[in-house]
This record gives structure tokens, sequence and C-alpha cells, in this order.
């Protein structure tokens, strides 16, 4: 079904915090503020896991190679905001857009796999922890962060590809970043094949991964509780209550994102879980790591009395 009026459109407009235009330099310093701790706290974890051999295991390249993504998936997004904010670029081409639009889903996807990988990685050490060594070897750890990074950009590709090949029939975005639902609303045909599209890739980069990982946990804790000691129970869960806390958070944000009724949308809404998973989400990955995770905060100690020493 086309839309009255088509005509080519080359260049969108961002409406994202048009209704909050009294408040937009205090949500400037706000965002601004988070996005610096975000990239602050990714790269202590990714420099404290690269100087520390204590943390040369898979569980920690996995995690290093989470913060990696962590930020770059908020640097796809946060800097045009912040832009915005301040009333220097509300606009963007095409092929920008659909640069945001690529770099935002693959680095999305690239971090729900890389959990599901890491809670796989959990699930050996705990439920097979004399084949640990052999089967999370170093050229597995690879393999797994190459596939998932591969696939995430992939289908990433796929879907950035379906929506551009609309043509549009508005400029308008009510939204701060090139988003897929937003994209969709300015097409000017009934999009049933990219509605069908985005439910198969979400499935797939949300629903497959979240069930591994439900199952996964579910063998975990049941070994756990196979544990004579509670002391011994205590610690072998410590070792992965930090993952199994992002998550939750992680899985959360994107099932209420991407699976949330089109008839519920109100922008309002959309914009607030949009900001819960591009500037909140990726600043809970250092601090669940760090304030949770004793082996980080012992080898950040370390570190930082090296330094001192030196």
């Amino acid at each position: 079904m086309k839309r009255a009026n088509q005509t080519e459109v080359k260049e969108f407009v961002f409406q994202g915090f048009s209704n909050f235009q009294e408040h937009q330099l205090i949500l400037f310093v706000v965002f601004l503020s988070l996005y610096i701790l975000t990239l602050a706290g990714n790269l202590i974890i990714v420099t404290v896991i690269r100087i520390d051999h204590h943390l040369h295991t898979p569980m920690y390249f996995f995690l290093s190679v989470l913060s990696t993504s962590e930020t770059f998936y908020s640097l796809v997004i946060i800097p045009r905001m912040l832009s915005s904010l301040v009333g220097r670029s509300q606009s963007i081409s095409l092929e920008g857009c659909g640069t945001q639009l690529f770099f935002f889903l693959g680095f999305a996807i690239t971090n729900c796999l890389l959990l599901a990988v890491m809670g796989y990685d959990r699930y050996v050490a705990i439920c097979n922890p004399l084949c640990y060594s052999i089967v999370m070897n170093w050229r597995v750890c690879v393999i797994l962060a190459s596939s998932v990074c591969a696939t995430g950009f992939s289908l990433s590709l796929i879907q950035a590809m379906a929506i551009f090949r609309l043509p549009f029939c508005d400029s308008l975005i009510e939204h701060f970043f090139c988003d897929v639902r937003p994209m969709l609303d300015l097409a000017c045909v009934t999009p049933i094949i990219n509605d069908v599209l985005t439910l198969i890739i979400s499935l797939l980069a949300i629903t497959a991964p979240a069930t591994f990982l439900f199952i996964s946990y579910i063998l975990i804790i049941s070994t756990i509780l196979q544990i004579a000691s509670a002391e011994g129970r205590k610690k072998t869960f410590a070792t992965c209550a930090s993952h199994l806390t992002v998550v939750i958070i992680h899985y959360g944000c994107a099932s209420i994102a991407y699976f949330k009724p089109k008839s519920e949308n109100t922008k309002d809404q959309d914009q607030l879980i949009s900001v819960t998973y591009t500037v909140i989400k990726p600043l809970l990955n250092p601090i669940v790591y760090s304030l949770r995770n004793k082996e980080v905060q012992d080898a950040l100690w370390r570190v930082m009395g090296r330094k001192s020493l030196s």
C-alpha cells in the first residue's frame, strides 16, 4: 500500500528530544558524564585484563572483547546525540543513517551473542572442569569471538540493506538515532517483509542466545547445588554472578525494545527505552564487573600498586 506524496529522501532530521527543549542542556551534561564514565570504565577493564596475567583466561578474554564492543556500540550513537542536544547537527544523510544503523545493530547483536559465549564458558568451567582447558583453549576462544562478530555484522548488513531499499516518504525521524522501528515508520510502503525479517533477526539475536543461556544456567545451578560445602557453593556461584547480572540487564532491555507490540509504541516510551540500552546499559557492564567481581578488583589494585611503585 503506497502513501501519498512520495518523494526521494536524501537526508533525515532527528526529532528525538524536541519535547525537552528547555532541558536539553541538562540532558547534554548528564549524557556526556555517563558517556565519559562508560569509556573510562570499559578502557580500565580492557587495560587491566591486558596487563594482569592473572586475568589471561578465556572468561576475561571474552570480557575484554565485550568491553571493546560496548565502547564502539556507544561511540556509534552518543557523540551524534550529544551534538544534536546542543543544536549543532539535527540532520543526517541517507548514507550516514544507513551506516549508523549498520554499526549499531552489528555491535548490538555481537554483544548478545558474546554473552551467550561467556555463558557457555561458565557452563564448561563449572559443569566439566576437568575438560575446561581442552574445550576452551585459546584457538577455540579466538574462533568463537570471531564467529560472533562475523554473525552479528552479517545479520546487521541484511537488516540495513532491507530497510534502505525501501522508499521513504518522510524525513523526520522521531528518535535520536537511526533505529529499526523509526526507519520502518518512514517507509512509503507497508514493510511486511521487513517486519518479518526484523522478527527473525530478533529471534536469532535475542531469543536463541537467551534460551541457550537459560538452559546453561539451569545446568550450572544444578551442578552448584551438588557441591557439599556452603562455602564451595558460594565461591563457585560467585564466578558467574557478574555475568548473570549483565545478562539479565542486557536481554531485558533488548526484549522490551524489540518485542514490544507496535500498538503500545509511544514516542516518549521508545526514547526512554532507547536511552536505557544505548546510554545506561553500556555503563553497567564495567560497574557490575568492577563491583561484583573480586578478581577484577584485585587485578586493578595490583596494577595501581605497580604503577605507584614505578
